[in-house]
């Protein structure tokens, strides 16, 4: 007699998975979006944080920008869908990559029920050329602005709620792009919710200012607990590069004693060129 354990209806997990119906439920399309930021450390001139956004070529949102993505082959993963798109729009096979979140509101997307399973890139701009992929009309960096306007506190009976609303801008030469967000949190005694609205939109096309704008606070947050920036920088840099690309993720202004503080842990100096640092992996991998 079998030790094969049955369940309520007699049936092995074999005989079970052979009358399965795969189509009784509704499956929803998964993509993978790429937040893919750089800074072109290079430049002497005040940084800024820049966005990789491409051109709709097709519908829906004909001729709006989108950030780079695409749908989830047969077989792959969704970190591995993440390094081809990575790969196809910057051709970049090795950069900081990072899932941030599944989005999945109901009718993000016109055409189907398409979860969205983000992931930010961190690139070196200044050895990129990016390229559109055949279904999008054109690829650009965009300088990023993120403004914190109004912030509102409110108490519970078993918690608090914070009410912070934002102002997303990118720009790139004569093009403009600007969204409005709220993003509401909610502590109670047992649990903590973070909810993202997009208040108005003017260009970016289905949620990805949503999605944006939850990279950034994720970048910010990661750059001061993990020195996350450094990722953006060049194998070897300056005191005073680190500090502009530090500056383009906070969006405030830092002194270099400042930036050294936050990237101690980070850091070690380079035996060969003076004044000039490296990273330092093992503390990276915290």
């Amino acid at each position: 007699m079998s030790d094969e354990l049955r369940d309520k209806k007699g049936l092995t997990e074999a005989e079970f998975l052979a009358s399965y119906n795969p189509d009784r439920y509704k499956k929803p399309s998964v993509a993978a979006d790429m937040v893919i930021f750089s800074v072109d450390s290079q430049k002497k001139e005040k940084q800024e944080l820049r966005l990789l956004l491409v051109k709709r070529g097709g519908h829906p949102f004909l001729g709006q920008w989108a950030l780079p993505g695409g749908f989830v082959n047969e077989g792959e993963s969704a970190e591995e869908a993440a390094v081809r798109e990575l790969f196809e729009e910057t051709h970049v096979e090795q950069g900081y990559l990072e899932q941030l979140q599944v989005f999945s509101d109901w009718g993000r997307d016109p055409r189907m029920w398409v979860m969205s399973c983000a992931h930010m890139a961190l690139i070196d701009g200044s050895r990129v050329s990016v390229k559109a992929g055949d279904d999008a009309r054109d690829a650009r960096w965009f300088s990023v602005e993120w403004k914190l306007q109004e912030e509102h506190k409110e108490n519970l009976t078993d918690g608090i709620r914070r009410s912070l609303f934002y102002t997303l801008t990118l720009i790139n030469e004569g093009t403009l792009l600007r969204a409005h967000l709220e993003r509401r949190v909610t502590v109670t005694v047992s649990n903590r919710r973070e909810e993202w609205r997009i208040i108005d939109n003017d260009g970016l096309a289905f949620d990805h200012a949503k999605i944006i704008g939850f990279a950034l606070e994720c970048l910010k947050k990661k750059a001061d607990r993990e020195g996350i920036a450094l990722l953006l920088m060049p194998e070897q840099f300056s005191l005073n590069q680190l500090c502009r690309v530090w500056e383009a993720i906070s969006g405030r202004n830092l002194t270099e004693e400042e930036v050294r503080r936050k990237a101690e842990p980070f850091l070690e100096e380079c035996r060969e060129g003076e004044g000039l640092y490296q990273r330092r992996w093992e503390a990276l991998l915290r």
